[in-house]
């Protein structure tokens, strides 16, 4: 399982959020490049990086800032957050992004995600954000009339390959992630790569989700708030 620490952007500034509502924003950082830095040196790979402005208005805003994380660290970011337009993709990965998370895409403009998705297979993540079983979208500001397992199903159909699955309401709580939610997604879905998203707390709930057998995991308030230390990160790197 890959550890994933997470950055999310508002303004420039590294914040996290309390079940995706904007009203609960708490800066953490006025420098997301320097935490970037941060968990490079910590020895982790990858890092999830989310424009919520970008996601709230389904416009990229935060250019500078995803350049600068791209350009300025050696980490395989998977970047997500107002993704509509292929010119998007295509300068997100000529900056360095390594993979492009597409969200309201997906179910706003079926069609147009298809085409994306037969072109960049292999650099596409599709966000899975779910509420009480519902999908949503919009930076989780809307409610699809989705059903998750027969999304997920049709996901499945047109050959994606890699999801994230969030439970906004478990999503910066520090109340451990929905595991019965994960187990059963593995189970029903075994040839999905699921990344787990939402919720995570300790070192405890990342050992849990590795054994449901989950792809990756998502930490971000655990972090910010010490729950969980980088350098606690670093050792369970290599044998989760």
């Amino acid at each position: 399982m890959i550890l994933i620490p997470a950055i999310d952007i508002i303004k420039g500034k590294c914040v996290r959020l309390v079940k995706g509502e904007f009203k609960s924003e708490k800066i953490y950082s006025l420098n997301p490049l320097k935490i970037a830095h941060f968990f490079q040196k910590a020895g982790l790979k990858k890092l999830h990086l989310i424009d919520l402005e970008g996601a709230k208005e389904g416009k990229i805003k935060n250019w500078k800032t995803i350049k600068d994380v791209c350009q300025k660290t050696n980490l395989l970011v998977e970047f997500g957050g107002g993704v509509r337009k292929e010119e998007d993709i295509k300068k997100l990965l000529d900056l360095g992004a390594d993979k492009i998370i597409l969200g309201s895409l997906v179910l706003k403009e079926p069609e147009r995600f298809k085409k994306f998705l037969k072109k960049y297979k292999e650099k596409i993540i599709i966000a899975v954000d779910i509420k009480r079983n519902k999908v949503y979208y919009h930076g989780w500001q809307r409610k699809s009339n989705k059903e998750l397992y027969s999304f997920l199903k049709n996901l499945a159909k047109l050959g994606v390959e890699t999801i994230i699955c969030t439970d906004i309401e478990r999503d910066g709580t520090l109340k451990g992630p929905n595991l019965s939610l994960y187990k059963n997604v593995v189970k029903t879905f075994p040839k999905l790569e699921i990344i787990a998203s939402g919720g995570i707390r300790n070192k405890k709930d990342l050992e849990k989700l590795s054994k449901i057998g989950v792809a990756g995991a998502i930490i971000g308030k655990a972090i910010y708030e010490n729950k969980i230390k980088v350098s606690e990160l670093s050792e369970l790197k290599d044998f989760l």
